[in-house]
């Protein structure tokens, strides 16, 4: 028995890095996953993967910054399987513009992957959930929840928001659907290697207790923890993974 057996989950941003990683992790226990992206050779990738080991997915391009993309992506769910019990926005992009040279175009682009789009599948999916009595959605926060960073003023900004709206979510959706956040710290990802990759950010390592970097594995085990009922009774919760960098 997985812990996922019969959920529909659809997990956003799953082309690569913590969302491939929890795509793959769900489909292992039990859930018919919708793997999102914007290039549909990786997504295909993720798909296929998932299908050789004897699981089910699908896939949806979509760009996070087009809220039609984002409605695509509920109604391709609906179409293929029905329903959806799991929620993962995970998709995000990084912003390194300093505030004073950030643009507003900048500044709505972010937002609306990090921010707005998982508002607008949250309000697609919650009415599904809802009419079936339980269901549970996750969103990807980040250590820049916590605390601000020189240079990343949009990134920090979309993450506080979505801190604010995962517990915003939890009071407004619950009973029926319980809502908690994941606070990645440095995970090596492609989005860690557009910027140096971890040689470039051995600070953070060397002021983590655990003294080395997260791996997207490492976001997938939490993931998969907070949308099973292995949590049933945590709502509203922002999760640090981040090896003890913010202790």
């Amino acid at each position: 028995m997985g812990k996922l057996d019969g959920k529909v989950a659809i997990v956003t941003g799953a082309t690569s890095g913590m969302g491939r990683d929890s795509a793959k992790l769900f489909a292992a226990e039990g859930a018919k996953v919708v793997v999102t992206g914007r290039n549909e050779e990786r997504a295909k990738a993720v798909v296929d993967d998932i299908t050789a080991a004897g699981n089910e997915a699908i896939y949806v391009i979509a760009d996070m910054s087009n809220m039609d993309d984002v409605k695509n992506i509920f109604d391709a769910t609906m179409d293929a399987y029905g329903t959806v019990d799991i929620l993962f926005n995970n998709a995000g992009m990084l912003s390194m513009s300093p505030l004073m040279d950030l643009t507003v175009e900048e500044w709505n682009n972010v937002f609306n992957v990090n921010v707005t789009s998982a508002l607008v599948l949250t309000q697609l999916v919650a009415p599904v959930m809802k009419e079936k009595g339980k269901g549970t959605i996750v969103n990807t926060c980040s250590v820049a929840s916590f605390a601000a960073h020189h240079g990343f003023a949009a990134y920090v900004d979309s993450k506080h928001a979505m801190m604010g709206l995962t517990k915003s979510m939890a009071w407004e959706l619950g009973p029926e659907i319980r809502c908690n956040g994941i606070a990645p710290g440095l995970i090596h990802t492609a989005m860690v290697d557009s910027i140096g990759g971890p040689s470039a950010l051995q600070q953070m390592i060397d002021q983590c207790p655990v003294k080395r970097c997260g791996q997207p594995e490492d976001i997938a085990n939490i993931a998969l923890f907070l949308a099973s009922d292995d949590s049933s009774f945590i709502d509203g919760q922002i999760i640090k993974v981040d090896g003890g960098f913010e202790i």
